[in-house]
């Protein structure tokens, strides 16, 4: 069931390739190392105008965003964090569950004095960004929230049961000995079976995204992240229930060959005005496989 939910504008567009290598932020991005909510996240900023955020999932980082942030920093201000415990963020020992993480997005957004934001988000992200907008509604003007379940919400725990998900109760002591200087099998594994082609998913992407992950305590916090599973899923369930569903416009995309409709069908849920989109000829892995179609997908609907 689970391969079923989950199995730059203008010439800037056209000239993105139909799979892409990790691409470089824009040369007038900047890095900040911002305090928040008792942790530090590592953050890069750039372009002008309304701001939107971006949030990366498990196996990337907030780098998988480069090719969006080209598109974006056009005309918005783009504020792409890496989570907590992930990429070069600070690894603090706890606050994994997506409802405190959500308040270290909070905390950015203060930092950088940004009061209201668009949101853009995939995978793990997704989780934080719905108690972002679950907790902080009047902040988070649309939402764009792509391929990935909500625990807790929906056909949950159908969903959990898939072979697929063996990960979600994979970790520990021992398992971290088991992948200790072997990330890169680790994360192959990811590519390989959730992409709809992993040839798609090259070689240069892989590396990158191997080193950050075996960085001291990285692998350990990214299974902290699903870990906090069980707590997402009862927070969710309580500010669905005390906050209603979510009234800003929701972006809900899948992957043509991951979760499809799917996604809309799990956000309506949680959401009153949703619309569907759909990445083609792509798994999971939407901004390795077909960036060109994520970022039209992204673009088009902030400007509506």
């Amino acid at each position: 069931m689970f391969r079923t939910i989950m199995a730059a504008v203008g010439m800037m567009l056209v000239s993105l390739p139909a799979m892409a290598s990790v691409v470089p932020f824009p040369a007038g991005f900047h890095i900040s190392e911002i305090q928040t909510n008792g942790t530090t996240l590592h953050v890069r900023v750039g372009g002008s105008g309304p701001a939107v955020v971006l949030l990366h999932g498990f196996a990337d980082t907030g780098d998988m965003w480069g090719a969006a942030a080209v598109a974006l920093a056009k005309d918005h201000t783009v504020i792409v964090p890496d989570l907590r415990g992930m990429g070069l963020s600070a690894h603090p020992d706890d606050g994994y569950t997506k409802k405190n993480q959500a308040v270290d997005i909070a905390g950015v957004m203060d930092a950088l004095k940004v009061d209201k934001a668009d949101l853009v988000t995939h995978d793990i992200g997704n989780m934080v960004g719905y108690a972002l907008a679950a907790q902080y509604p009047q902040r988070i003007t649309k939402w764009v929230v792509i391929d990935a379940p909500l625990p807790g919400i929906g056909d949950w725990e159908k969903i959990k049961l898939s072979p697929l998900l063996w990960h979600f109760n994979f970790r520990g002591p021992d398992m971290e000995r088991l992948v200790a200087g072997r990330e890169r099998i680790y994360l192959d594994r990811f590519y390989n079976e959730l992409s709809a082609d992993p040839k798609k998913i090259d070689e240069a992407t892989r590396e990158h995204y191997a080193k950050l992950y075996a960085r001291p305590h990285a692998m350990h916090d990214a299974f902290e992240q699903f870990k906090a599973f069980d707590q997402d899923a009862i927070d969710n369930q309580a500010m669905l229930a005390s906050g209603g569903k979510l009234t800003m416009p929701v972006l809900a995309v899948g992957a043509e060959k991951s979760a499809g409709t799917g996604e809309a069908d799990i956000l309506r849920f949680v959401a009153s005005d949703v619309t569907v989109g759909i990445v083609p000829d792509s798994g999971h892995w939407i901004m390795e496989e077909n960036p060109t179609a994520t970022v039209k997908l992204i673009t088009g609907f902030l400007a509506k």
